[in-house]
């Protein structure tokens, strides 16, 4: 196999382009069959390889460097970096990160994970550079799909007034995660499909190229011009009318095509965009045909393309999608809102049910928070479905449209806590701090599957902002024979008991059943079990009362303890003067590396025995 004697990118010139092109099915080889271990991002990556290897041959890496908008697309770049070695532990606690991470190698140049950032990054390192007198090529490479977000708009506005080179590739594979919607994918699609501008340009450069001893250099002088040209042909070139050299279109799968494109590139001394089209899933018919489905992937059968393990019950976000559609129903004003995100936040079904009424705005977490708003004050209801960590993308939205005019739209704020083998960028344990810190408010997280479902019917009868947050994975079925009404700032008392009292959050409702189960089956004791419901407002009334009948509460929740629910019971015990003792138990404040779950909350001590050993070293049990 070649690819075993690729160690480092100078093996990679030593290659024919024949040699070249075996190469890249190899990678992909490689990755389908690590991936369908491991679990990973599999389409993106897929469809990037020749254009990663035509990177690494015509830059000087590492001194050069590329920056990977999100980072879905980087396990090409790892594995010609040097770290393929590594890929049986890829997204595994302790091993390689599925995104491009600073403290991993030195070829990575930048940490990613969210999407829209590269040409802000990329920028802001080219002018370091030339402000520091260094010599180097900086690359940004961002999707298509990543064009939907106002970041990379503001970035590329301000990157027409840079004096030296920076190159952006516009990887252009008609996705995201889910297919782009908006102007600018149908502004990608003439530039796609303009025959008769491809056509042109192609014929132009021909005949340049065959004219004896200056074809060549005629041909890119044409590329480098910025003639009439592409206006006449493509009116409106939104690069070009930036100020930056649009080149392109480029086949993304012809390696020999995508090095000149670089090549010319590096010739322009300021800021150049090469468009690239590639297909999102290449080289693996799966893939190909579902490039939504096979985004993101659990461990697979390679042949089929089928998950090896199989679901054991609803996810929280089937519970949400099932019952968004119940409510949307019965109250026509209910409208939802997601940022490229159907599948994953469970909307495809109200989107199909309820077209007229669902709105998919793009990779653009702040601009899906305010037409929500603007919504909301048009006198509809809306729901707004969003990844916990990507909702932090929308927070002065929050604060500034929604809930400084007390508007009543809805957050459904899914992979709430740990969600695993993505790592830092996505674990979702910051939610409670940042929400709760904005007046007017409301901040709830569900026990079981059940209580999902009626968090949102008040959702929708409450008059203001409210957010529910809700984990990664399956709904959770236990204490489904416990279910009082839900009333504002409410807790559940689940069982009374005596002496330590447990007052958990959302999914830590599960943690402290179990632990009150062993409490009582291994030590005889009797624990009070509450179920806070609401991170804001805290029920204190109900906190009160277990402060002045316990010698201990222990609150729980799946979210950094700095900002979250147990540090407001904690600061009420200590303005009360209680003799109850009040123990926090919730994530540390860092950020939280990529693993197995069950693995993480085990190192972070928030798993019910790690929590129980706890409080026997601090003599409370």
């Amino acid at each position: 196999m070649l690819l075993e004697h690729i160690k480092d990118p100078s093996d990679l010139r030593k290659l024919s382009y024949k040699q070249l092109d075996r190469l890249a099915g190899e990678i992909r080889s490689f990755i389908i069959e690590k991936t369908s271990h491991t679990g990973g991002h599999l389409a993106s990556n897929l469809g990037v390889v020749e254009l990663t290897i035509a990177l690494f041959r015509v830059l000087d890496m590492p001194k050069d460097k590329i920056i990977w908008d999100v980072g879905h697309q980087s396990y090409t770049h790892k594995i010609l970096s040097g770290r393929r070695d590594e890929f049986d532990s890829l997204r595994k606690m302790g091993g390689l990160s599925g995104f491009p991470k600073r403290n991993e190698s030195p070829f990575d140049a930048f940490d990613t994970g969210h999407s829209s950032t590269s040409i802000s990054a990329g920028l802001g390192m080219a002018q370091g550079r030339d402000i520091r007198g260094e010599d180097y090529r900086v690359v940004s490479v961002i999707g298509d799909g990543a064009l939907t977000g106002g970041m990379a708009y503001e970035a590329l506005n301000n990157a027409s007034h840079i004096r030296k080179n920076f190159i952006i590739i516009l990887n252009d594979n008609d996705m995201s995660i889910s297919r782009n919607v908006g102007g600018m994918s149908n502004y990608l699609n003439g530039l796609r499909t303009d025959k008769g501008y491809n056509k042109l340009k192609q014929d132009v450069e021909s005949w340049l190229r065959s004219i004896p001893n200056v074809g060549d250099r005629l041909a890119v002088r044409l590329k480098r011009t910025k003639d009439s040209l592409k206006q006449m042909v493509i009116p409106g070139m939104l690069f070009e009318d930036m100020g930056i050299t649009y080149l392109g279109p480029v086949d993304g799968h012809d390696i020999r095509a995508l090095e000149r494109a670089i090549r010319d590139a590096e010739k322009v001394e300021h800021a150049v965009l090469i468009h690239v089209i590639t297909k999102k899933g290449k080289g693996y018919e799966p893939a190909e045909n579902a490039p939504e489905r096979f985004h993101g992937v659990d461990p697979f059968d390679v042949k089929t393309g089928r998950p090896l393990t199989s679901k054991t019950g609803p996810s929280y976000t089937d519970i949400f999608s099932g019952k968004i559609c119940e409510l949307a129903e019965k109250h026509k004003d209910i409208v939802a809102v997601t940022a490229a995100m159907p599948d994953g936040t469970g909307l495809s079904e109200f989107a199909k049910r309820f077209p007229d009424r669902f709105f998919d705005v793009g990779i653009a977490e702040a601009h899906a928070v305010t037409s929500a708003a603007g919504m909301a004050a048009a006198g509809l209801r809306p729901v707004v479905a969003v990844y916990s960590s990507f909702l932090q993308r929308g927070f002065d939205q929050i604060v500034h449209d929604v809930c400084l005019q007390n508007l009543p739209v809805v957050f459904a704020v899914d992979r709430a806590g740990l969600v695993g083998s993505d790592g830092e960028t996505h674990q979702g344990i910051f939610d409670i701090s940042y929400l709760c810190q904005i007046p007017n408010m409301k901040v709830l997280a569900p026990k079981n599957a059940a209580e999902l479902e009626s968090m949102l019917e008040y959702a929708f009868e409450q008059g203001g902002p409210c957010a529910i947050r809700y984990p990664r994975g399956v709904a959770y079925q236990g204490l489904s024979g416990l279910q009082s009404p839900i009333e504002t700032g409410q807790a559940e008392l689940l069982h009374e008991g005596h002496d330590i009292a447990f007052m958990a959050l959302g999914s830590m409702v599960s943690t402290a059943e179990h632990i009150c189960s062993k409490l009582r089956e291994g030590r005889g004791m009797d624990p009070t079990l509450v179920n806070a419901r609401f991170a804001k407002p805290v029920d204190l009334d109900m906190a009160d009362r277990l402060m002045a009948t316990h010698r201990y509460l222990v609150t729980l929740e799946e979210n950094v303890e700095r900002g979250g629910f147990g540090q407001v019971v904690s600061c009420r015990a200590e303005s009360l003067g209680a003799d109850c003792r009040v123990i926090n138990i919730g994530l540390p404040d860092a950020y939280i590396e990529h693993g197995d779950v069950t693995a993480l909350r085990a190192m972070l001590g928030i798993d019910s025995d790690s929590i129980i050993s706890r409080l026997e070293k601090e003599g409370i049990v």
